[in-house]
C-alpha cells in the first residue's frame, strides 16, 4: 500500500491511499475414477455457475486430461468453493476433489 498526502486547500492535507489488487488464484477440479461425470457437470453449475454447456466442456476436459481449471478467483472465494465442493462431493459419497494455485 502507497500513501500519498494531497493538498486539498491551502491549510488542509487530505491522505491518498492506493490498494493493491489481491492476488488470484485459479480453482482446479480433479479426475478420479468414481465420481460420476454427471455429479462433475452438477457441481460446476450449482457451485461456480456455469452453464451446462460450458459445465460439460470442463468436465470432459478434466476427464480426459485429469485436471481442469473451473475458475479464477480470490484467495477468500477460491477457498469457500473448494470447500463447496469437498462437501457436496462427501454428502454424496464421491471422492471428487479441487485444489488451487496462484493464477
Amino acid at each position: 500500500m502507497e500513501n500519498d498526502l494531497i493538498l486539498k486547500s491551502k491549510n488542509e492535507l487530505k491522505e491518498k491511499v492506493k490498494l493493491d489488487e489481491p492476488k488470484l488464484y485459479r480453482v482446479l477440479i480433479h479426475n478420479d475414477n468414481y465420481t460420476t461425470m454427471d455429479f462433475v457437470v452438477e457441481v460446476l453449475v450449482k457451485v461456480f455457475h456455469k452453464v451446462p454447456s460450458e459445465a460439460t466442456k470442463i468436465m470432459l476436459e478434466v476427464h480426459y486430461k485429469g485436471i481442469g481449471v473451473v475458475g479464477i478467483y480470490p484467495y477468500d472465494i477460491a477457498v469457500t468453493k473448494i470447500n463447496e465442493v469437498h462437501e457436496m462431493a462427501r454428502e454424496n459419497e464421491f471422492p471428487l476433489k479441487c485444489s488451487i494455485e496462484e493464477a
